[in-house]
């Protein structure tokens, strides 16, 4: 059995990326976890095969936590990446109609996302925090009043709750871009990105613009840079990239063989297929 962990409970956008990575093979069985540290606790005692965690969203960017504990906590590989979709949609029990609605039960993150929705269809509602996309419809349900969710899809199927309102999102191009960590990255495929970070020993004028060029040197396509704190001394970065191609193709290698020796840390989180979904 092939079983991927996510980031737990079932409906949420995680889950539909588990399921995205999942694919049609027969034999994969999924596990949702409370954390994304269970997450990865899961594949490194073999408990899992792959674990699959958020990374990267449109709006909002980095997940400090998941680029926070590639960097100090574990030797994982990055062995693929999902991006999701972020459609909301507004729920209730069989029977509640729009009008009839008086509590909102929704995760704080998503009602903020459908802020516009809300403020113009729902004036005047009383709004209960959920602690996930797919608890609050399950909430809503349970609620003797007329009560609606904000929910995705996929939590609205599982609990069977009515579609009231679909794509309610502020921004209907919001997106989520999820990776899959596992025990080793996978051979070239020739569409392929590469994920690492390098850190400074000592701070001079320069030295992040010298690591950057080595990639330009072999003309090396950078398709994402941002930082964490070192978390070591105040004003001290982790510089994290993705590039274009594969660690093991020759001018990657080359480059990547180059910004190590210019650095004082330097981590490679894996090579992967880019997404094609």
């Amino acid at each position: 059995m092939h079983t991927i962990a996510y980031l737990g409970p079932p409906g949420t956008f995680s889950e539909e990326a588990a399921l995205a990575y999942a694919g049609a093979r027969p034999d994969t069985g999924l596990l949702p976890l409370a954390s994304i540290p269970a997450v990865v606790t899961a594949i490194e005692t073999g408990a899992a095969s792959v674990g699959v965690l958020p990374i990267e969203n449109l709006l909002e960017g980095g997940v400090t936590y998941t680029l926070d504990l590639l960097i100090h906590e574990t030797s994982l590989k990055i062995a693929g990446e999902i991006v999701i979709p972020l459609r909301q949609c507004l729920v209730a029990r069989a029977g509640v109609r729009l009008s009839d609605v008086k509590v909102l039960y929704a995760h704080p993150q998503s009602l903020g996302q459908c802020r516009k929705f809300v403020e113009r269809c729902l004036p005047g509602v009383a709004t209960i925090a959920s602690l996930s996309n797919s608890a609050a419809p399950a909430e809503a349900l349970a609620d003797e009043r007329p009560a609606a969710a904000i929910s995705t899809m996929r939590a609205a199927e599982l609990t069977g709750a009515t579609t009231l309102a679909r794509d309610i999102a502020d921004n209907l191009s919001n997106v989520t871009r999820f990776i899959a960590l596992s025990q080793q990255d996978i051979p070239p495929t020739g569409d392929d990105k590469t994920s690492f970070c390098f850190g400074f020993g000592e701070d001079r004028a320069g030295t992040l613009v010298g690591a950057l060029h080595e990639l330009a040197e072999e003309q090396i396509n950078m398709t994402k840079l941002e930082s964490r704190p070192s978390k070591a001394v105040l004003g001290q970065y982790i510089f994290l990239v993705d590039v274009n191609g594969h660690r093991e193709e020759p001018h990657v290698a080359r480059a990547l063989e180059r910004v190590r020796a210019r650095t004082g840390m330097f981590k490679v989180f894996g090579s992967y297929p880019r997404w094609k979904g």
